[in-house]
Order: C-alpha cells, then structure tokens, then sequence
C-alpha cells in the first residue's frame, strides 16, 4: 500500500509539471497574435493588467514566484544589480552646475532642482536595465522551444548552449559594471562629502519612481487590448497591435 501510494504521487506530480508546461502562461497570453487572442484569452481587464504587473514591476518581478520559465536567482540578482545602475546613474549628472546650486542653497535639497535630473537617471537606467535583462532572462527563449514542433531535441540542446552563452555574457557584464560602478562612486563620494546626501535622496526618489509608474503606464495597454477583443464581431485588429506595443515599455 505504501508503495502504491508513493508511485502515484509521482504520477501526479509528472501530470501536473506537463500541465504547466503544456497550459499557456502570461508571457505567452499576452504575445498571442490577434486571432488566437480572439480564441485562447478570455481574461478580465483586471487580470490582463495584473498579469503586466507581475512581469514588468521591479519589486513584484524579482521577488514573487510566477510561471515564466526565468531563474527566480538571476531575477533577484536583476533587481541589486538595477539599484547600482540607478545610483550610478544619478552620480553622473552631478556636473558642476549642480554642485554650484547646492552650494547656492546652503546645502539644502532643492527637489525641483533635481526632479529633472532624477526623471533622466530613470530613463537611462531603465533603458541599461532593459538590455540585462535581455542578456539574462531565459523565459522567451523557453517559450520558442516550447512550441517548437520540429527538431525538437535539436533545438532544445541549441537553445541549452544559447542561454549557457548569454548567461556567461551576462554575469561578466555584470562584474565588470559593477566594479566600474564601485570605483567611480566610491572616488565621488571621497571627494565630494557633502554631496551624499543629495546622491542618496535622488537615487531613492529615482528608483522609488520605477516603481510607481508600472502601475500607472500599464493601464492603457489593459484597455487598448479589452477593448479590441470584448467585441468579436467588431474587429479591432490595429487596437490590439497598439497595445501589444505599449507592453514593451
């Protein structure tokens, strides 16, 4: 009897490792062409946006388990990794102007000052972040080999040597940046002393930021993709494409 027991269990748990591997997550939702969108997506506005949320926010991204074939490690590594850029994004557009402004200022933090300098930092550390975790992420690639219906064990030994690749590429990336970002903010900070508290201010501010407005920018996407699937027999087809490429942002 106990044996029976144990050998079903491992029945079950294989049955339910190819029904995730077989069900379709929200990656692969939310890529399906507008046709098979019509057919296989029949979410909510609220689960589309919640979906977007979990894929796209920083925080959520890197520290709650979701179905998307990406290393749960390598995520959380993402998210350190991001807050360095952040804070060494921030040190470059300290020019002299801004060091003349505080010294104008007797010190204090002028936040409209700097609001400009922390909306810049955020995009361009957006923008490097985007290129890691392109070199670092595994999901889509899973994902194509998933669907693979040819050559599959050829494929997938490809697919195992490309993410052995862009992970190696990645985590050299990484060491390197992270000892050039070490050394040009540790030279700042010794110089410039009384500058570090507006340093640590406009790099929380900054990164605080890209937590916020996921959940602002991710709501047209969520109705510009409702929208042109609610009606079936109004096809909206250029609507849906519209907001397939809001979902890059």
């Amino acid at each position: 009897m106990p044996t029976t027991s144990k050998t079903s269990y491992k029945i079950d748990k294989k049955y339910e490792f190819f029904r995730q591997i077989l069900n379709l997550n929200d990656s692969e939702l939310n890529e399906l062409c507008y046709k098979e969108a019509l057919k296989n997506d029949h979410r909510s506005f609220g689960s589309f946006y919640l979906s977007l949320i979990k894929l796209k926010h920083l925080l959520i991204f890197s520290f709650f388990p979701i179905n998307d074939y990406n290393s749960q490690v390598v995520k959380i590594d993402l998210f350190f990794i991001n807050f360095a850029i952040y804070f060494t994004v921030n040190t470059l557009f300290f020019s002299d102007k801004t060091m003349h402004k505080i010294y104008i200022d007797n010190g204090d933090y002028n936040i409209l000052y700097q609001f400009p300098q922390i909306l810049y930092s955020s995009l361009i550390s957006g923008i490097i972040n985007g290129l890691l975790k392109f070199l670092s992420l595994t999901g889509q690639n899973i994902i194509k080999l998933k669907h693979e219906k040819n050559n599959f064990d050829l494929n997938a030994n490809k697919t195992v040597q490309l993410l052995k690749n862009k992970l190696l590429i990645f985590f050299i990336m990484v060491y390197i940046l992270l000892l050039a970002f070490w050394y040009y903010v540790g030279c700042f900070c010794a110089i410039y002393i009384n500058t570090q508290i507006h340093l640590i201010k406009d790099s929380v501010m900054s990164f605080g930021l890209s937590f916020i407005y996921p959940f602002i920018i991710y709501i047209f996407p969520s109705i510009f993709r409702i929208t042109s699937l609610k009606n079936k027999k109004d096809k909206r087809e250029c609507m849906y494409k519209f907001s397939k490429f809001l979902q890059l942002f």
